[in-house]
């Protein structure tokens, strides 16, 4: 029978030691890391470096930043792990002019609002001011400008009423090329149509029409006015059918040119 190694115990008793001191002074410098950890971070939470340095809004046209900021009630004194997305967005959201709203939290200390604002389809002229209408048909009464801007058609002769929601409904419809390319809208009903509509486009011309069926009628308007000749001006009629007037023309059927 073999001998096995003889291992003296007083050889090993030291390395013992020394991997068992090892061991404490990695699970005592563990203890204080994570309790320096735990004293910053109670620091952190209580002090203003966890507060909001930074509110950027970003996608408004019409609404300025800081009213956007002001309704949203994020100041520098809020604190960054405090701020409720969802309820800075209804807040945000019960704005007439805002449409939609997604907040953004940016570590360490930025808040981010994204806005989709709602789209002006025309502004109303009273007393020399110019009251926007948006999408939705809702009149803003308050920061209305002193001029219309070139972004939306002015309405002429309308009353408040269900006549401008039918229009602003229609267009709303419209797509931005098409509304940016109409001036004025003047309501002129007739003893046949009392939702008649006369529409003076930027391009110089004239058109007639309804104002029922007056988003799928426009939406033709382009190519309508690619067939004609740019510099002879006149009315382009889209009520029942398409056809084109020139101004100098003699107001008789046989004169009348089909824009179909």
């Amino acid at each position: 029978m073999k001998k096995g190694k003889v291992v003296v115990l007083e050889e090993r008793v030291p390395k013992l030691k020394q991997r068992r001191r090892q061991k404490v002074n990695r699970r005592l410098t563990a203890y204080i890391v994570f309790f320096f950890m735990l004293i910053l971070c109670i620091i952190y939470f209580q002090s203003p470096l966890s507060n909001v340095r930074h509110i950027d809004v970003r996608g408004n046209q019409h609404v300025s930043a800081r009213q956007i900021i002001q309704a949203s009630g994020l100041t520098n004194r809020t604190s960054f792990w405090r701020v409720k997305t969802v309820q800075v967005e209804q807040v945000l959201e019960s704005l007439p002019e805002i449409k939609q709203v997604t907040v953004e939290k940016q570590f360490p200390n930025t808040i981010v609002l994204y806005i989709k604002e709602r789209r002006r389809v025309a502004y109303i002229e009273h007393k020399q001011t110019f009251f926007p209408i948006l999408e939705n048909g809702k009149i803003l009464t308050k920061n209305k400008p002193k001029t219309a801007l070139s972004d939306a058609p002015i309405l002429v002769n309308w009353k408040a009423g269900e006549d401008i929601q039918e229009i602003a409904a229609q267009l709303a419809q419209l797509p931005p090329y098409i509304l940016n390319a109409i001036s004025e809208i003047h309501y002129a009903p007739t003893k046949y149509d009392q939702y008649h509509i006369t529409v003076y486009m930027n391009d110089g011309f004239e058109v007639s029409a309804t104002v029922q069926n007056f988003a799928e009628k426009m939406r033709l308007y382009p190519e309508i006015v690619k067939q004609l000749n740019p510099n002879v001006k006149g009315v382009v009629h889209l009520e029942v059918s398409n056809y084109f007037k020139a101004y100098d023309e003699k107001k008789e059927d046989g004169n009348e040119k089909s824009a179909r």
